[in-house]
């Protein structure tokens, strides 16, 4: 069956948050598919679409609840047949979709790090005694009062600019911000330290920019398949099976990196407790292959040395 491109006449619809950054990352998804089908740019269009994380900023993620908060209003859409596909960082994914949807398309993977950002210190290991980092991530919330209990650690959500802004008011004394962002914005100069792997993990896929389209549309899954980047989408699948046997969430303190190191994929995991009083570490080494099997397995070995319970909230 012939495929149809987009055209201006009938463009493809692309789907994003409103933020700075996911609409640098959809503008990124259409130049790719402009160049890989010499397309115009009036063949895409793109649809913003507020999901309830943007509209509820005054609360931490983990009070809003349920899994979805960056994508469920999106993936509606794409139901309803408002838009094509939707352009997401990985990391805010379920490791589920919705009947008749599908994330199989991954852009190639930007710097997976952490970025420290201060106006006052040069790195995490500078940070005073007793300091105020903030952090809407649980994951990096629990990383920090971890390894360094004596810090507090405050709320400290919205976009990218305003964090900064918030930095720049006196709010916290550090924050922490995805490398992959600030170099999506051109904003890497802010940064004051990247955070390596060994000192805190990463979130699972962060970096990674995924793109969902329904299972049944022809045009779509000819589309992407030009764009998917094999590598990223190998580590993917190992971070991702490491995710769903936790059960996890961009609401869980999960940590989760997959490397290349020949024919074979390195998985690094960590799992902690929201208050930081314990962490559970592992790692493990298959051929690419077999990379989701090995995610799975060391997901479901941490989950077992946690025992029930391990990632219960308990206020302060």
């Amino acid at each position: 069956m012939a495929i149809t491109l987009p055209s201006p006449a009938s463009p493809l619809k692309i789907g994003t948050r409103g933020s700075p950054l996911a609409l640098a990352q959809a503008y990124q998804t259409r130049s790719m598919l402009m160049a890989a089908f010499d397309l115009p740019e009036d063949a895409f269009e793109i649809v913003v679409i507020k999901t309830i994380a943007d509209k509820v900023l005054d609360r931490a993620l983990k009070e809003i609840g349920g899994k979805g908060l960056f994508t469920k209003e999106i993936e509606e859409a794409m139901l309803d047949g408002r838009i094509d596909i939707a352009v997401h960082s990985t990391k805010d994914m379920g490791v589920e979709q919705p009947e008749g949807l599908v994330l199989d398309t991954f852009l190639p993977r930007e710097d997976f790090r952490d970025a420290f950002i201060s106006h006052k210190f040069e790195g995490l290991a500078q940070v005073a005694e007793g300091a105020v980092v903030g952090t809407s991530s649980l994951r990096r919330r629990a990383q920090l009062l971890n390894r360094r209990p004596d810090l507090k650690v405050v709320e400290f959500r919205g976009n990218v600019q305003k964090r900064m802004e918030k930095l720049g008011n006196g709010v916290a004394d550090a924050t922490f911000l995805a490398m992959a962002g600030l170099n999506r914005l051109d904003m890497a100069d802010v940064a004051r330290a990247t955070i390596e792997p060994e000192e805190m993990l990463p979130a699972v896929a962060q970096g990674a920019i995924g793109i969902e389209r329904r299972t049944d549309d022809a045009q779509a899954a000819h589309l992407m398949e030009a764009l998917h980047d094999k590598q990223t989408g190998e580590q993917m699948a190992a971070e991702r099976a490491f995710l769903a046997a936790l059960d996890g969430s961009c609401e869980t303190p999960i940590g989760g990196l997959a490397q290349h190191e020949g024919g074979n994929i390195w998985l690094r995991g960590e799992i902690l407790r929201p208050d930081g009083s314990e962490s559970i570490t592992g790692e493990d080494r298959a051929p690419i292959e077999d990379a989701a099997e090995m995610g799975w397995a060391l997901g479901k070995k941490l989950r077992e040395q946690a025992g029930e319970g391990f990632f219960d909230w308990i206020d302060d």
